[in-house]
């Protein structure tokens, strides 16, 4: 017996009920022009709605092109293409996207079906095709066509079957990627060279070859009414702590928006509610053993698909500043590069307001100190010098990400020489804020994190700002606040400046110190892991 019972009611019983099925629906439901991919009468998923359509797969394949038409774009859009052939005396409907269809998988696939004699689909049409006929290791049945439309959409292959109200999604799909390069902003002189790309089976693939566990877990969902991008959830089941798992799970699940086609950008201003707090809550990373140490250590992460990066949760702000390479190297060595990288980002914030402190008020100078400031003054004040600095240097990054590759060179110099140099003969500018304003470039380019250099970016121009309208008091204050505001924010319930505040001694000090790896035997309280040990046994 057929696994349809639909298709055994005789042919007028069936037309029957389509026209009683037909005029209840309202005239202005089929008569209106949908909006939208799917039609603006379709209901649009995670809703809970039914829609004004039942949804079904129609037994037709004439009927299944007039509703794919009309839904989908079917003859209109020049990329999907509905392919009917005849296998065994069954007329059939192959429904796919060119762009994303892997033409060998389907020509084999069809090459199998034309195998198939009129008797060896007879009685069970369906169960045959599913069963016997489709060479393939992903084959899903659907009962909807709206499910049915999603998933060629997302590039799988359909197949109608005329008389059957069941029809087959066959996954082969092919979407266009770049290689698993190094990623620029994670570069390491000794390392693994593979990174992420913005295919999520390819990246969740390169976690899976770091972590043969059988208890990682990789859960998917769709987020988006019209783009239904692909997220997936990723993290060690008897690690993690499950109410930090279901916080993510029910987050992702309750995102309610158009699309995200730019991808995890957009999902974490959906899943963390940071305002206009500059520091980033979420920890991004490029690169695939960085995921897999952060969810060995009982964190999150979150992939989505068309996004080269992972997100990782929780995440505080000493997380910002670590890198693999520290780890990369001896631990001597992979100490002394953090400390480098720490005095940078220090020097980052706090050199300039305490360098026009001290060149504006002689007096606040120590003893040993008292060649700092300006030899000669400019014909520009200092602090609008230090502005006007700080506005070519975001100028000249902004044109390196513009300038096409050959012209870099002569961009940079450019800017380095006809603008620079000429700046300070001219008397606009001193030679002592260019050299600070330098280092401090430096120490921002030194922070592991794009995000958090830029958010220091912002805290320095505040506290110079504070220091020149207010002196010392200024800078002051304006520190205490920024470490306060830093000390109020959470990441999922985590403290952004944990394990400095609140305080925990054997934490920091993991943070100032790169242990040898067997000693580091014990994972982070922070992420509140079922299981602390890091060594089994």
């Amino acid at each position: 017996m057929r696994e349809s019972a639909d298709t055994t009611k005789p042919e007028s019983a069936q037309v029957t009920e389509e026209a009683a099925f037909m005029s209840a629906i309202p005239q202005e439901a089929v008569q209106r022009e949908p909006t939208g991919a799917a039609g603006a009468y379709v209901s649009l998923p995670g809703k809970g709605a039914a829609g004004k359509e039942s949804g079904g797969i129609p037994s037709g394949l004439d009927e299944a092109r007039r509703i794919l038409k009309r839904k989908a774009g079917l003859d209109e859009s020049f990329d999907l293409i509905m392919r009917e052939m005849v296998f065994g005396s069954k007329r059939t409907g192959i429904l796919y996207l060119n762009g994303f269809a892997k033409d060998e998988v389907l020509t084999d696939i069809i090459e199998r079906l034309t195998y198939a004699g009129e008797q060896s689909v007879e009685p069970d049409t369906f169960k045959v095709f599913y069963r016997n006929l489709l060479p393939h290791i992903q084959v899903d049945k659907v009962d909807k066509l709206d499910d049915l439309i999603g998933k060629v959409l997302a590039g799988a292959c359909g197949l109608l079957i005329e008389g059957e109200t069941t029809a087959l999604a066959v996954d082969a799909k092919s979407y266009p990627s770049r290689s698993t390069e190094e990623p620029d902003l994670e570069r390491v002189v000794r390392g693994s060279r593979d990174g992420f790309v913005e295919t999520l089976m390819t990246n969740v693939t390169l976690v899976r070859r770091r972590l043969r566990d059988p208890a990682l877990r990789l859960e998917a969902v769709q987020v988006g009414e019209r783009t239904k991008t692909d997220v997936c959830l990723a993290y060690i089941r008897d690690i993690a702590d499950p109410g930090l798992v279901e916080a993510v799970r029910d987050k992702i699940r309750s995102v309610r928006i158009e699309g995200i086609p730019l991808g995890e950008k957009q999902l974490e201003e959906m899943l963390v509610a940071k305002g206009w707090n500059p520091y980033p809550l979420v920890r991004y990373s490029e690169r695939p053993d960085v995921v897999a140490v952060h969810l060995l250590e009982g964190h999150v992460a979150v992939f989505a698909d068309t996004s080269p990066s992972a997100m990782i949760l929780p995440a505080t702000l000493f997380h910002h500043v670590q890198h693999v390479e520290e780890y990369r190297q001896s631990p001597v060595v992979g100490t002394y590069l953090r400390w480098v990288r720490f005095f940078g980002m220090l020097a980052s914030v706090f050199l300039l307001p305490l360098w026009f402190l001290m060149a504006v008020h002689p007096e606040l100078k120590p003893s040993g100190l008292e060649f700092i400031g300006p030899q000669k003054n400019g014909h520009v004040p200092l602090l609008l010098q230090f502005l006007l600095a700080e506005l070519g240097i975001d100028l000249m990054r902004m044109a390196a990400v513009h300038t096409p590759t050959p012209l870099a060179t002569a961009m940079g110099l450019v800017a380095a020489i006809l603008i620079g140099d000429i700046a300070v003969k001219t008397g606009l500018f001193t030679n002592e804020v260019i050299m600070y304003l330098a280092v401090a470039a430096i120490g921002q380019f030194a922070t592991p994190s794009y995000e958090l250099g830029m958010a220091n970016r912002l805290v320095r121009l505040t506290l110079l700002v504070a220091a020149a309208v207010f002196k010392v008091p200024g800078l002051v204050i304006g520190t205490t606040l920024w470490i306060v505001f830093l000390a109020l924010q959470r990441s999922y319930n985590s403290p952004y400046l944990w394990p400095f505040i609140p305080f925990n001694g054997k934490a920091l000090r993991e943070i100032l110190i790169r242990r040898t790896t067997p000693v580091m035997d014990v994972r982070p309280s922070l992420t509140k892991t079922r299981d602390s040990s890091r060594q089994p046994g």
